[in-house]
């Protein structure tokens, strides 16, 4: 005798893991009310812990705009920096030509 194999979206994964784990929800009650085994319910809470993590490694919007200040202040200093490196390599090219002019090169 086959069955048709039932799919859960994730919105229905979290609802039942939900009334388990926040509602405490016998796992018994909670298996005979939607018709699947325990050892799911348990890979599903395996799955979220798993994942939990990613959850609070995203950047909040503050953060974001933290990066993106902090970013374009760097992009400003690189800028900065090139520019003066610029200005000293003509220095130096202008001392070097003074020196050979004069004989110390």
């Amino acid at each position: 005798m086959s069955t048709t194999r039932r799919h859960f979206t994730g919105d229905q994964k979290a609802a039942i893991l939900k009334q388990y784990l926040v509602e405490k929800t016998a796992l018994s009650d909670l298996c005979d009310e939607h018709g699947i085994q325990p050892n799911q319910v348990y890979q599903w809470q395996a799955t979220l812990f798993e994942y939990a993590a990613t959850v609070f490694q995203q950047a909040s919007p503050r953060a974001k705009a933290e990066t993106t200040a902090s970013e374009e202040k760097l992009a400003r200093l690189e800028t900065k920096l090139q520019q003066k490196n610029e200005v000293i390599a003509e220095l130096m090219e202008e001392n070097i030509r003074a020196k050979k002019s004069t004989g110390e090169l």
